[in-house]
């Protein structure tokens, strides 16, 4: 699945897996009945059009393949249709790099969360061999190859689950602040806690183990000893879960939480154990108000994303 293909079918659409995520992906477009033509390094491409894929961390939107001769001319082809442009080279390194030299340079600059995210148009494009070129003018995220980074912090943190939450917040465009009621559901050791206290929120952070003493005691936090699933719903302004449990019973308590319209707004990670359970993954897609992502810094697992729709 990751050697390169020769895309000799029209493209109508490609998408980039995550690093040794491929087959999830793949699965998840065989599903949806999205042909596959070929592959070139991480990225699949299609000639059906456009597929709204949860597991692709970067969807190809508007894909042609041009006959490029010379450096020159792939550079050439790109900045007459728009200014910023991401490269992504699983092959010919230097051709490649020799293309990008000639274009306006765009530098992924780590974030300084709660910075928001990238606002100018961003296209993609690769060589799928010396003389041709696939190039997107528009695709799903604004991050170079979908990778949303950080400037991290390494003394707060008790994990690096902390980066998962940063993401989704920033791909979700909006984050709790003071006067915000939050659940963290899962919290130990409390990573996600330590994000949703950092912004000056008030959590109730409910694991069955203790929090990070640190955390435990930053203002604003209160540690309940309690299984997540046990809790009835309440009025929270943010419910952020990142609790170990299988897809479908994750599913259920989020359902509940969403009939009971208490929530204003989800956060919740969606782990598989061993094989990817696609039949779970749906039902999350299927919620009204919700969408279901890749983040950059999940595994093997999927970000369920759902804001409470205006009365």
């Amino acid at each position: 699945m990751t050697g390169s293909g020769t895309a000799a079918a029209p493209v109508g659409s490609a998408y980039l897996a995550a690093e040794d995520l491929e087959q999830p992906l793949a699965e998840e477009l065989a599903r949806a009945g999205v042909a596959v033509s070929a592959w070139h390094g991480r990225l699949a491409l299609s000639p059906d059009p456009p597929f709204a894929s949860a597991w692709a961390l970067d969807a190809w939107t508007a894909p042609q393949v041009y006959a490029v001769a010379s450096i020159k001319t792939a550079a050439g082809l790109l900045r007459s249709q728009q200014r910023n442009w991401s490269a992504y080279a699983p092959l010919h390194h230097r051709r490649a790099a020799l293309v990008e030299a000639c274009l306006p340079p765009v530098r992924a600059r780590p974030l300084r969360f709660p910075e928001p995210a990238p606002a100018s148009h961003l296209g993609a494009w690769t060589l799928l061999d010396r003389d041709r070129m696939l190039a997107s003018p528009s695709k799903s995220s604004p991050f170079l190859l979908g990778e949303c980074r950080f400037e991290e912090d390494r003394a707060g943190p008790p994990s690096r689950a902390y980066l998962k939450l940063w993401e989704a917040l920033t791909r979700l465009g909006a984050h709790p602040g003071p006067g915000d009621t939050c659940l963290d559901l899962g919290a130990s050791p409390g990573g996600w806690t330590w994000v949703l206290a950092s912004l000056g929120a008030t959590v109730r952070a409910v694991d069955k183990a203790p929090l990070d003493p640190r955390i435990a005691g930053m203002p604003g936090v209160e540690p309940i000893i309690e299984s997540a699933f046990a809790l009835a719903p309440e009025p929270v302004d943010w419910l952020v879960c990142d609790v170990i449990a299988y897809p479908a019973r994750v599913f259920d308590l989020m359902e509940r939480w969403i009939a009971a319209g208490t929530a204003g707004r989800i956060v919740c990670t969606v782990k598989f154990q061993g094989a990817t359970d696609h039949a779970a993954a749906d039902r999350f897609s299927a919620l009204p108000h919700g969408r279901l992502i890749h983040l950059f810094h999940n595994k093997h697992e999927l970000t369920f994303l759902w804001t409470r729709a205006s009365p």
